[in-house]
């Protein structure tokens, strides 16, 4: 049995991928990551759209969470259209066409010595 859970389109205005890491690759690796639930009966074909303060938007980004699953995608990992800016300040827009939540989480590892993990949920419209 599933749940209609979530939102069809999630906001992230907030998102900045930490670049350079300290420490061994690739668990000292800085990276942003969408933590997606879809708890619904149908996969959801996500599309993922990325907005910067001085370019144009890039996307879409295509990303795809089946039915009763979850699925966890580094910002760092997205290269189709092109790769995501690190150590830029970006939003993105994530729309689907199931309801679905989305979680915001970054690890930062600039500092030497530190890992400082941090997560959020997304703002659903």
């Amino acid at each position: 049995m599933s749940q209609d859970v979530g939102a069809h389109v999630w906001v992230l205005p907030g998102g900045h991928v930490p670049f350079p890491a300290h420490g061994p690759e690739p668990a000292f690796t800085g990276f942003d990551q969408l933590c997606v639930l879809n708890a619904t009966d149908r996969d959801a074909e996500l599309r993922l759209d990325v907005y910067y303060e001085d370019a144009e938007p890039v996307g879409p980004y295509r990303l795809r969470v089946g039915a009763r699953r979850i699925r966890h995608v580094r910002i760092n990992d997205l290269v189709d259209p092109e790769a995501v800016r690190l150590d830029r300040p970006y939003g993105c827009v994530l729309r689907s066409p199931v309801p679905v939540v989305v979680q915001f989480l970054r690890q930062d590892t600039r500092l030497p010595g530190v890992v400082a993990l941090t997560g959020t949920m997304a703002y659903p419209a």
